[in-house]
């Protein structure tokens, strides 16, 4: 189950885990880190004391979810982190005949998991990153377009921790990177939510002063308070970016959500973008749609 930002995965692939005695297994790089709850757009997790076995550390609606709360934010989460859960997850799902449902818009994880990228192991390069950290997020942009243009075309360009690491790869390996393959041998359905422009561009925006509302402005000070740095928070993307820049008063609120609906729309669209790359995916409109697909799928 894919999509853009805001396109109503989430609720989606609960549905179908109901009615398909399914798990899922969140696909979205930043919920793997705990704190990160509201911005990231969790689901809300379930009071699970009345649980007598637990297969997860995270229930919504009775329906485990696996990948999320997994690592403190301090820490970085690489996609080969990412891609060795995932599977074990799927697997262990398959194993107990249940239905793995692989659940986000993180279009690499995604990839990562199914088409099963063999992701080459570099290790960080101190001297490289001092350097690459002098300079500005356009400037590593630019490097990275002139030695990878591919990637360019599909990494969060305002994200300079991304940026730095892509470029480390290919300065460490001397070249881009072919990746090699080990896809999931088995049947699988790739489903995806389709919106049109303006529905999603309203569907954002409602979000976002939802979220606020909820409380993300003071789940961001709570992570200060806990020692995550501003830079870090930069690091982190998107709400944690422009929220950590109002709180330092380098922007002001109207300035914030703006700015905020601006670069997830921006962001929504690399998404669909890489999405369009793969010509497997079925696009659905709706619940009925997605249903009909299942039910087809689970006969063969």
């Amino acid at each position: 189950m894919l999509g853009p930002t805001a396109s109503g995965k989430s609720e989606l692939a609960v549905k179908i885990a109901r009615a398909f005695n399914g798990e899922i297994i969140s696909a979205d790089s930043r919920q793997v880190y705990k704190g990160l709850d509201i911005g990231t757009g969790k689901v809300p997790k379930d009071e699970i004391s009345n649980f007598k076995f637990l297969i997860s550390n995270y229930y919504y609606q009775n329906i485990p979810h696996h990948l999320i709360d997994v690592v403190s934010p301090k820490k970085n989460f690489t996609v080969a982190h990412y891609q060795k859960l995932a599977r074990k997850a799927i697997f262990d799902i398959w194993r107990r005949g249940k239905l793995p449902i692989l659940c986000g818009g993180t279009g690499l994880y995604i990839d990562a998991v199914v088409n099963g990228i063999v992701i080459p192991e570099v290790k960080p390069n101190k001297k490289l990153r001092r350097k690459l950290e002098r300079k500005t997020t356009e400037e590593l942009f630019e490097i990275l377009k002139k030695i990878d243009s591919e990637r360019a075309k599909n990494i969060d360009g305002k994200n300079p921790r991304r940026l730095i690491r892509a470029i480390e790869i290919v300065k460490s390996l001397g070249k881009v990177p072919t990746f090699k393959t080990k896809p999931l041998q088995v049947e699988i359905l790739k489903i995806g939510i389709k919106r049109d422009d303006a529905a999603l561009k309203t569907l954002i925006e409602k979000r976002l002063l939802r979220r606020i509302d909820e409380g993300m402005i003071e789940e961001v000070k709570q992570l200060r308070q806990e020692n995550l740095s501003w830079k870090r928070l930069e690091d982190l993307g998107l709400e944690y970016r422009y929220v950590a820049r109002y709180l330092q008063n380098k922007i002001s609120k109207i300035e914030m959500i703006e700015i905020l609906k601006k670069e997830i729309r921006r962001y929504s669209k690399r998404q669909i973008t890489w999405f369009k790359r793969d010509k497997k995916i079925i696009w659905i409109r709706n619940e009925k749609e997605a249903m009909m697909l299942l039910i087809k799928f689970k006969k063969l």
